[in-house]
C-alpha cells in the first residue's frame, strides 16, 4: 500500500511540473491547492530535494522547482525515495535485499517466486512512467 507521504509527494511533484514556470513554487501554494498539511509537505519536499529530484531557493521568490525535466523523473525513482523498496518482501528487493529469517531455501519458496513476478511487473510499470505522463 502506498503511504500518504508518497501519495502527497507525487501530487506535489505533479503540481510543480504542471506550473511550468520559471520561478520556484511556494510550499503554501502547493499545500493549499493539493489539500496537504504544509508541515507534512515541507518534510516530503525536503526529502525530494535531498535526493536530487527537487531544488529549492530560500527567501523572497523562493520555493521548490524540478531539477530535471518531468520526462526524466521516473516514478520508480520517486517511489524509492519516498517509500523505500518497491519489492513487497526484502528477499526479492533489487536495492534493499535481505534474506528472510523464516525461509531456509529461497529457490524452493513459492512466496518468493510470486513476489519476484510482482516486483518485476511493478517495476516495468513504474520505470516506464515518468512525471511528464501525469501532466499531459
Amino acid at each position: 500500500m502506498l503511504s500518504k507521504k508518497t501519495k502527497y509527494g507525487l501530487k506535489a511533484l505533479t503540481y510543480i511540473a504542471r506550473k511550468k514556470c520559471e520561478h520556484p513554487v511556494l510550499i503554501s501554494e502547493i499545500a493549499k491547492s493539493e489539500n496537504i498539511s504544509q508541515k507534512f509537505l515541507e518534510s516530503i519536499l525536503l526529502t525530494l530535494r535531498k535526493n536530487g529530484i527537487l531544488g529549492s531557493k530560500k527567501g523572497k521568490g523562493g520555493g521548490y522547482y524540478l531539477i530535471k525535466p518531468p520526462k526524466e523523473i521516473s516514478m520508480a525513482a520517486v517511489i524509492r525515495v519516498l517509500e523505500g523498496p518497491i519489492a513487497m518482501l526484502p528477499c526479492v528487493s533489487l536495492n534493499f535485499y535481505e534474506k528472510c529469517d523464516d525461509c531456509p531455501d529461497e529457490d524452493a519458496c513459492t512466496v518468493h517466486k510470486l513476489m519476484i513476478e510482482v516486483r518485476d511487473n511493478t517495476l516495468k510499470v513504474l520505470e516506464n512512467k515518468n512525471l511528464n505522463d501525469f501532466i499531459e
